[in-house]
């Protein structure tokens, strides 16, 4: 059985900016894998924070169009709802590891998505969150 991967916003974000080109092809080249294995999950948290980036902060940024064609991809990967069940483990994740809300979230839905893997920048890399790992797929590209 593959594992699956919860994928953050910011490695769907660098799959369509061309501003940062290795970053671009690290993220767009993990995305395809999991595209292949089947093993990609996010949540409606993760599908909201993308198409406000890529519309209105990304330079140059996606039309409307363009973006929701994407989360309509992305809707093979059963995007995790936001329910009063994540809210309370998020909680949970926010009092244990002292995370900001939103990255508790992050966790919480990779979490209620059975994923043993989350994909991110912003977390901290190598670190365990109730037997999820965090990876940072850009460690070595980062300053």
């Amino acid at each position: 059985m593959i594992a699956k991967t919860f994928v953050d916003t910011n490695i769907l974000v660098y799959a369509r900016d061309a501003s940062f080109p290795e970053k671009q092809k690290i993220a767009y080249d993990l995305l395809g894998g999991l595209w292949r294995n089947r093993s990609g999950r996010l949540s409606v948290q993760v599908c909201n924070e993308y198409f406000v980036t890529v519309t209105r902060k990304l330079k140059p940024g996606l039309s409307e169009t363009g973006a929701w064609r994407d989360i309509e991809l992305y809707e093979a990967w059963d995007p995790l709802p936001m329910d009063l069940r994540t809210l309370r483990k998020a909680r949970e994740v926010q009092l244990r590891y002292g995370l900001a809300w939103w990255d508790s979230l992050i966790i919480a839905s990779a979490h209620f998505a059975e994923c043993n893997r989350v994909v991110s920048e912003d977390l901290s890399s190598d670190q365990d969150y109730f037997g999820i790992r965090v990876v940072n797929p850009f460690a070595d590209t980062n300053p």
